[in-house]
């Protein structure tokens, strides 16, 4: 799964330099597995050389930036909300939009309160440091001079809009920047008041507390954060316990979260590692049997899409990992091996971004006069190349249908499954900044995040049983696991091929939901070299093909030589290309590669050696995922996202990046889809532990009732005084049914009884009450008990059938 939605460091295309062929090695056989899919990888030093001609940047996407901080927010700063730091490094709103968030942070680094400090500060320097502030919040996710929903729903201040906003707006900012300005220490609130006026205290009160349990702040792995994070929990009466399926980045993440905040928490995995769609593989190979290369190859999640505010980059700080800026030269070569001539490229590059304006534009004709309508993206796309006659030429076409595959590969699927109206709904919030790869591979965050989180893997879950009492998890092999809530983070893929049973099922409008989205498909092919023969000033380079069909077999090539710590290149197949990569065997498709590289190199003197070592993805055949990453399908739109992170019943909770609307198909957006839904868990935790054993036995007990009479108004058999509820889920004689006596006196009194649809028809042919009671209990050995007795499947069976009679 590539971890963007998306494009990979898409660039102007500079000529690779030739490199002297270095002396062959012996190659060792060449040993080729299925993998499921992605790519990544370190960085060492660059050597100095003279810098490239500067590269036109080719975004398929465009970032839509604020361009100045709301008067309302610097206004609050400039009514003296906030005493400011002594010597703030210099800054104007202006160049900090050029910054990183690093040095964004920097920039807005608080220090303790020095006693000297100049009062008679001119207030543009305050509003101008709020500005920065801003920028830093604006980078995570917070609008510019609103609340989110979150926000708003946490009753983060007591009236919406007006100055209490305003000031609440540049608290938050500030408690943001000042840890995101060091990320490896724990900030407390003290040290957050020793920077606000102390008339604020109430708003760094709500700040500081929707950040903590947001996790906005004070979250990840390193020392500091991991010794308060996790200290003082031993004894604690816990506020529940969660049982969360899928140990990839979203689970991982939640269970932190939970752990930390007073939760009790289980990890089910099925695989026999954590990391779900995230996983680095070590390649390794050598002469004679000795070792002497090794590299780290991404096969899943990848590259960080927009380093600013992403949380990944946090992770990597605390580590103290240097990331590695994908560099934006990439060399596109023909089917010969030629370089494609730059002006033809630079007329293909500006005709294709011209058809995708064109159909943006039709697009909004079209939602604003029949707003039901949608065709796929690749027809839309084809009809404007038609009409406007772009790319008639044979090498203009290759060229075109390469920013096809490309587009393919950001959105792992067909240009002919893709939404037209919605393809590309997450725009307006993309992370800004490079993109980059981590030294050592993704699985560095990943073996970080799972460090002492109970996991147990090799658990397929396989049904979900949730009620009014909690949650049942059965896994393979009969292993039964109770709890409170559940958080499913499995993959889309998953949840389409419903290898999960939930009882009751899941509503309607999430099924539908489920069907609507897409999920779809990139593959890899990860080699090892004895050396780098295609030069390490690049990262990529590209490929075309005269073939349409297959214009996404091996269109795209990352170079990790400068990251992973050995020779390796990661080829990728996207679009039609990767659903047959699937069906093609490994070494099949090693020799293709190497065909594509000699095509290229062998015209330039440059010889390609047999690989050391070769993995091939199949992404599509992994049983814990069944594809990549998620798309908007046609019909679909991204409320479709918003629905699947919709929980159940106050019971069952779902994560993982088919569920962020903002930033799906990333490995932020499954972190932050993590984050998201351990708050969610957190509240209702936390209003659950308010009422009282005593109250809340009541009113559900109360609840349920009421519930079993609405829908024992119209029930599915009635004989005499018995009333029947069958499970709509089941039609067998053994399936279980819910029963109701009426027993009438001064007052009447409802006795209750689970037992199988077979008993009932028996029970039914009888003549009389008493000889039905008598058969009930004498014969059936069956207990009539009041609602408060009954079993836990009684509250499991009424969801399923209220959940039934709903749609």
């Amino acid at each position: 799964m590539e971890t963007s939605t998306g494009h990979p460091p898409e660039t102007s295309h500079n000529v690779h330099n030739d490199n002297p062929t270095p002396p062959q090695t012996t190659p060792e056989p060449t040993e080729t597995t299925s993998e499921p899919a992605d790519s990544i990888l370190p960085q060492l030093p660059e050597p100095k050389t003279t810098p490239p001609p500067q590269p036109k940047k080719r975004r398929r996407r465009k970032r839509f930036f604020t361009d100045l901080i709301p008067t309302s927010v610097s206004a609050a700063a400039a009514s003296g909300l906030r005493v400011l730091r002594p010597n703030p490094k210099p800054s104007t709103a202006a160049a900090a939009y050029s910054y990183s968030e690093t040095e964004l942070a920097a920039a807005a680094n608080v220090n303790d309160l020095n006693p000297n400090y100049n009062r008679r500060k001119r207030m543009s320097d305050l509003a101008k440091e709020v500005d920065v502030e801003a920028l830093i919040a604006i980078s995570v996710g917070f609008p510019v001079d609103s609340l989110t929903e979150e926000e708003i729903e946490a009753n983060v201040v007591s009236q919406i809009g007006g100055v209490e906003q305003s000031n609440y707006i540049v608290v938050r900012n500030h408690i943001l920047a000042r840890w995101r300005s060091n990320v490896t220490v724990w900030l407390t609130k003290d040290h957050v008041l020793e920077s606000i006026r102390a008339e604020h205290k109430n708003l760094v009160n709500s700040a500081y507390a929707f950040l903590l349990q947001h996790g906005y702040i004070n979250f990840g792995v390193a020392k500091g954060i991991k010794e308060v994070k996790f200290k003082g929990f031993d004894g604690v009466v816990s506020k529940g316990n969660v049982i969360v399926i899928g140990a990839g980045l979203s689970g991982l993440v939640a269970a932190r979260q939970l752990i930390s905040l007073g939760i009790k928490v289980v990890v089910l995995e099925g695989r026999g590692r954590p990391g779900g769609r995230v996983r680095s593989k070590k390649m390794t190979g050598g002469q004679n049997g000795v070792v002497n290369v090794v590299a780290a190859a991404d096969l899943g999640g990848s590259v960080l899409t927009g380093i600013n505010g992403n949380p990944l980059g946090v992770l990597a700080r605390q580590l103290g990992v240097p990331l590695h800026k994908v560099r934006d030269i990439c060399p596109l070569y023909l089917p010969n091996g030629r370089t494609v001539n730059p002006d033809i490229d630079s007329k293909v590059e500006a005709s294709f971004n011209k058809l995708l304006d064109r159909v943006c534009k039709l697009r909004q004709a079209m939602l604003v006069e029949v707003k039901s309508v949608d065709v796929s993206l690749g027809t839309a796309l084809e009809a404007f190349r038609h009409v406007y006659r772009v790319a008639e030429d044979p090498q203009e076409q290759m060229l075109l249908d390469w920013h096809l595959a490309n587009l393919e590969y950001a959105n792992a699927s067909l240009m002919s499954n893709l939404s037209m109206a919605f393809w590309d709904q997450d725009d307006p919030y993309e992370m800004g900044g490079d993109h980059c790869f981590i030294p050592g591979g993704n699985e560095r965050l990943i073996r970080a995040l799972a460090e002492d989180i109970p996991i147990f893997y090799d658990r397929t879950v396989e049904s979900v049983r949730y009620g009014t009492d909690g949650v049942l998890v059965y896994a393979a092999g009969g292993q039964e696991y109770h709890g409170d809530m559940v958080l499913c983070t499995v993959p889309l893929g998953v949840l389409k091929k419903g290898n999960i049973e939930f009882v009751p099922e899941l509503p309607q409008r999430k099924k539908d939901a489920i069907e609507r989205l897409g999920f779809g498909l990139l593959n890899k092919v990860a080699i090892l070299f004895p050396y780098d023969f295609w030069g390490g000033e690049i990262d990529t380079f590209g490929h075309l093909t005269d073939d349409p069909n297959m214009r996404g077999e091996f269109f795209l090539f990352y170079s990790y030589s400068s990251v992973s710590g050995g020779p390796l290149l990661i080829a990728l197949v996207a679009g039609e290309a990767a659903v047959k990569f699937e069906k093609m065997s490994p070494l099949e498709s090693v020799v293709r590669v190497l065909e594509i590289l000699k095509g290229i190199f062998s015209p330039k003197g440059i010889a390609v050696p047999d690989p050391l070592q070769a993995v091939c993805t199949r992404w599509g055949q992994d049983q814990f995922s069944y594809g990549s990453y998620s798309y908007v399908a046609i019909g679909a739109s991204g409320d479709d996202y918003d629905i699947l992170a919709e929980s159940v019943g106050d019971r069952l909770f779902f994560a993982g990046e088919a569920t962020n609307k903002q930033y799906p198909a990333t490995m932020h957006g499954a972190f932050l889809s993590g984050m998201r839904e351990a708050a969610h868990i957190l509240r209702v935790a936390d209003r659950r532990s308010s009422i009282s054993p005593a109250e809340k036995s009541n009113t559900s007990s109360q609840e349920n009732v009421g519930v079993v009479d609405k829908l024992l108004e119209t029930p599915d058999l009635k004989f005499g005084n018995f009333s029947v509820l069958y499970d709509p889920t089941s039609t067998e004689l053994e399936s279980n049914c819910l029963i109701r006596v009426e027993l009438q006196g001064e007052k009447s009194l409802h006795l209750y009884s689970l037992i199988s649809r077979r008993l009932v028809l028996e029970l039914s042919k009888l003549e009389g009450d008493l000889s039905r009671i008598e058969m009930l209990t004498r014969d059936f050995g069956v207990k009539l008990v009041g609602w408060n007795n009954l079993s836990a499947a009684a509250g499991s069976l009424i969801n399923s059938i209220e959940s039934a009679r709903s749609v």
